[in-house]
Formats: structure tokens, sequence, C-alpha cells
């Protein structure tokens, strides 16, 4: 079966503007203070993403938000404009950490992981988005600002190895995590996401026809493709704690085409914007730093206070762990 439509439209998918409405020169880098380049790094890939900059650029939420308290849209709303309007080399984003601890289990004084935050700030910036909306259906819920720019759906398709029956369900995501390990480019990771997986033994399921369990495959694919699409590299070993520090490569310009339900269709052209580096030898430790392209253009590289321009081979060539594309 096909996917249920939204009984209810949220924010209207013609009021996103995907390119850049101004062009300026790039904002302030962000000091560091105290283990928070985690922080800093989600921070600016988020500013400079075309379409969420220019949604709180315009002042659309805080303008009508009766929230009490904390407010995640609110915070990013003020802390992009600080950025990107500062005539400073470089801010302290204080309102994000005074508020860390509604955001998830971070402190600003321990290293975390720049993909946990992201994930928790998506959730924040669509629990800021759904105040006073949760009774809403599911399809409904993915058509708020953040899942009309980051979301999109994926299909499971199980099909029995005995009848061939064949079973469709949706999940809205926001972000794609991808195992690297023997991987050496994203464009493998990602064939290996959507291969078909064999369930069999203690992964065998129940087939509504056959009526009993049965050996499956079970194949993932793209089914609606997002207009940002967010990529991590899952470089932390589930069983030693170690970081997977291979290189894997990754392109300027990516064809999602190939990994979608329906490979019929026309190429679909995402362009890279920005992506987050991890240094260091375990995944509990290090530094993140990141690369971004701003309205202008050009690409910086934004290590906490710093702001430095640089080139395209650069930013090709570091050992990634978030990657954001653009379509």
């Amino acid at each position: 079966k096909e996917m249920t439509p939204p009984q209810k439209i949220l924010f209207p998918p013609e009021k996103i503007y995907m390119n850049w409405r101004q062009i300026r020169r790039p904002g302030a880098g962000l000091y560091n203070l105290g283990s928070t380049c985690y922080i800093n790094v989600v921070l600016q890939c988020l500013t400079y993403t075309p379409p969420l900059a220019n949604y709180l650029l315009s002042r659309q939420h805080s303008q009508f938000c009766g929230q009490q308290g904390f407010c995640m849209l609110c915070i990013m709303e003020a802390h992009v404009r600080k950025v990107l309007y500062s005539s400073a080399s470089a801010i302290q984003p204080r309102a994000v950490i005074r508020d860390l601890k509604f955001i998830g289990e971070f402190r600003p004084d321990i290293p975390g992981d720049a993909y946990e935050f992201l994930c928790c700030t998506f959730n924040a910036m669509q629990g800021a988005c759904l105040s006073g909306s949760r009774d809403l259906d599911i399809s409904s819920q993915a058509t708020t600002i953040i899942h009309q720019i980051f979301g999109g759906f994926l299909r499971s398709r199980v099909t029995c190895l005995s009848c061939q029956a064949v079973s469709d369900s949706y999940k809205a995501f926001l972000d794609v995590l991808l195992k690297i390990k023997a991987v050496s480019s994203l464009t493998i990771a990602l064939e290996d996401f959507v291969t078909p997986k064999q369930l069999d033994g203690k992964k065998c399921l129940k087939c509504s026809k056959c009526k009993k369990k049965v050996s499956a495959s079970k194949r993932v694919t793209i089914h609606h493709a997002p207009r940002v699409l967010t990529v991590c590299l899952g470089r932390a070993d589930d069983r030693s704690n170690r970081k997977i520090s291979q290189v894997v490569e990754y392109p300027e310009y990516l064809d999602l085409q190939p990994y979608m339900s329906d490979t019929a269709q026309e190429p679909l052209l995402y362009s890279l914007y920005a992506v987050v580096v991890h240094s260091g030898h375990t995944c509990l430790g290090g530094h993140f730093f990141c690369y971004t392209k701003a309205s202008n253009g050009l690409w910086y590289k934004m290590d906490d206070e710093f702001v430095i321009g640089c080139d395209i081979h650069t930013v090709l060539g570091q050992q990634a762990y978030l990657l954001f594309y653009i379509w």
C-alpha cells in the first residue's frame, strides 16, 4: 500500500526558497566554550543551509511563536541572524549552550558527538514546529518546515521467498546513517544501503499469505527524496568503540536516483554544501571542524572561532563524518 496522505499541511512547500535570498560574506566563527566544537560544527552547517537560513532570517517563526520558555526555532533564528549579520570575527553561541539540557543530554564541559547533537537539534526544531499540534497524524507531522527541508521517506519492501508476496512499509527520515566498514566511497555505501538483505533463521518473518514464518528478502530504498540530504558516515565501531578512520571518497555532485524506489526517473542531482570532519583516534574525544559553502559561492574552513577560505579540492580530501547535500 502507498503512504497515507497528510490530513493537514503545516508548512506550504511552495514557500521554501532553496537558493540564498541574500548574498553576503561568510559570517562569524564560534568560540569554543569548553568542549563545544561538536555543537559549533552543527550550528555552522545549519546556518549555511540556504532554505533553513532564508526561513530563519525572515523571522516567520518568532513573529507567531506562542511557546512559553524553550523554543529551538526561536534560538536558531536568533543565532543565525547573529552569525550572519555580526561584524565580529567570532561570537559566543551562549543561547544554545544555556539551553543545552532541553536539546539533549549534553554538557559544555564534556566532549560530545556531532551526529548525536544534529539529531537532537532536528528533534528540538521539529518539536517547536509541532507545539500545540501533537495530535496530528504521522503524515501531517512530516509537513513541518524541518521535514519539508531535511525530511524524506524510506520504503522497506519485504518479499516472501516462498510465495513471493510483497509487503511495503514507510518511514520518515531526517538523515541517513551509512555503514562504512570496508567501503571506499559514498556511492558504494549507498549501494550497500539499498542492497536486499536476507531475513532467515531468527530473523524470519511471518508471511501474511503463507500464514507461517518464512525466509524473506528485505530491501530499503529512498521513496521520497529530501530537499537537503544529510548523511552520517558511521565511523564508530559498534564492537570496540574505536573509530573507523578509513578514507571514504565523496563527490561534489551526487545523483540519488539509483537509490530511489523508482529508478526509472530523471537524475536527482545534489550539490555538496557542508562537511563535518572529526580528528582523533577514538569517537569519544578528539576535535570537530567543518567546511561550509557560503552564500557567495565560496568554501570556508570553520574551526571554532577561525573562518578561513579554501578550495573544493581541500573540501573533498577530508576524512568526512557528516555530509550535507542540497537538491
